[in-house]
């Protein structure tokens, strides 16, 4: 039943309790005020949530988000008048899930904002903690993407993913489709990549009977086969030069032709591209066509590798060996955990997948130790710690000697053994100068 503080206007209770979706209410203090049905089903595990601030039901905060290192939409809100829209993650009946929220100032008779309407929608294919095979993570960088994915989902905009191997291109793919308006029809991925461009073009199209040797029957394309839903083309820019005239043409009428095939063919789908090369640099070494690079890239989206996401890789770890243990999934030790937060990645999550169910293999007990990993993680991660500790103590140095030096910067670089290009480099480095 939808609850509501008695001195809410009625209109507005009763709007709130009529819309679509998760609503609530809040006013200037953060308190909630109102909240429907679909609200409390959705988010709220235990209790009534009217009189309790948001920042607390929804985060477990004892302060508001801009206090606790997340964008505020109420503040926003508040100080624009306008409408803000934020992805944040809440807590729900499901764990940790990364949720879009729409925020509405309200004004008053006075035209002061007053009160704020928030609507809230999980992104579907992603949680902020152990997930059972869609997207994880909690890092800043992690978030900026996932607001990315969130607000382009919704739309039929074309989408160009920019990322190193292994950063899980197909499953940002997915979860763009699944929160799409197409999600009800196929997600159909294509690997562009090795393939002979008759390959590709027959794979993509599609072939007549008898257009080449081995061709005994008309096979449908998987161009065809995303009718209605998404068409995935991973590592786009390997697609040959003569077929991307051909998907070129695809992409601004909707029609092509199967090989051997005379009549054009109709097709409506939302297409996604994904490629770990420099498509812009290979435009300019005429390797890839400018115009399918513009139609491309209407939308671009870097996914960050896993050394610029450090933050999320015990998480990350969590959850692949959830998938890799079976009922009893291994947990990892402490001075293991250390080790691949250290570890930079080349091979990216597949690579941090491939560590840990070798590992799995080498431990006889439930736990992980640092013993089960790979010689060459272990060694690399000590040597970032030594990298780290010496930076850090030449910091320390640094800083100590300006304290306790009275003079100029060209006596204290005579100090310390070297010239005053090197000292004022040192301290723009430390941010020291």
């Amino acid at each position: 039943m939808t609850t509501t503080q008695p001195n809410l206007p009625l209109e507005l209770h009763s709007l709130v309790h009529q819309l679509h979706g998760a609503h609530i209410v809040i006013d200037a203090n953060y308190r909630i005020v109102a909240a429907n049905d679909a609200y409390r089903e959705a988010f709220e595990t235990k209790g009534d949530v009217v009189g309790r601030r948001c920042y607390e039901v929804s985060h477990g905060y004892a302060v508001p988000c801009d206090q606790a290192g997340e964008s505020c939409p109420r503040g926003r809100a508040a100080e624009s008048g306008h409408y803000q829209r934020v992805l944040h993650v809440h807590h729900t009946p499901r764990g940790e899930e990364y949720v879009q929220v729409h925020m509405y100032p309200l004004r008053d008779q006075r035209g002061a904002v007053s009160l704020f309407v928030e609507h809230m929608t999980t992104l579907p294919a992603a949680r902020a903690t152990r997930s059972s095979g869609g997207l994880t993570g909690r890092s800043k960088t992690f978030i900026a993407m996932m607001e990315q994915v969130s607000r382009v989902a919704p739309t039929d905009t074309a989408v160009l993913l920019l990322g190193e191997t292994g950063t899980g291109k197909e499953m940002v793919a997915r979860a763009i489709h699944e929160a799409s308006p197409r999600a009800h029809a196929p997600f159909v991925p294509v690997d562009c990549s090795g393939l002979a461009e008759t390959l590709v073009e027959s794979e993509l199209f599609g072939h007549e009977k008898g257009a080449f040797t081995g061709a005994l029957a008309r096979k449908a394309g998987l161009v065809e086969a995303a009718a209605g839903g998404t068409l995935f083309l991973d590592e786009v820019g390997d697609i040959p030069l003569g077929l991307q005239v051909k998907l070129l043409r695809l992409l601004e009428t909707g029609t092509f032709r199967r090989v051997g095939g005379i009549e054009p063919q109709h097709t409506s789908f939302r297409l996604i591209a994904a490629t770990h090369r420099d498509l812009l640099q290979r435009v300019r070494g005429e390797l890839f066509r400018a115009d399918l690079y513009y139609r491309l890239a209407a939308f671009p989206i870097r996914l960050p590798p896993l050394r610029e996401r450090r933050d999320d890789i015990p998480l990350l770890a969590e959850s692949l060996l959830s998938r890799l243990g079976g009922d009893e999934p291994r947990r990892l030790a402490p001075d293991a955990i250390e080790c691949l937060r250290r570890y930079d990645y080349p091979g990216n999550i597949r690579e941090l997948r491939n560590i840990l169910e070798r590992a799995g293999l080498l431990a006889d007990g439930p736990r992980i130790e640092r013993r089960h990993l790979p010689r060459e993680i272990c060694e690399a991660a000590c040597d970032a710690a030594n990298s780290s500790a010496l930076r850090d103590a030449e910091r320390r140095a640094f800083e100590n000697a300006l304290a306790a030096h009275t003079g100029t910067r060209r006596a204290l670089a005579e100090s310390l053994g070297m010239s005053e290009r090197t000292l004022y480099r040192k301290l723009r480095e430390y941010g020291l100068g």
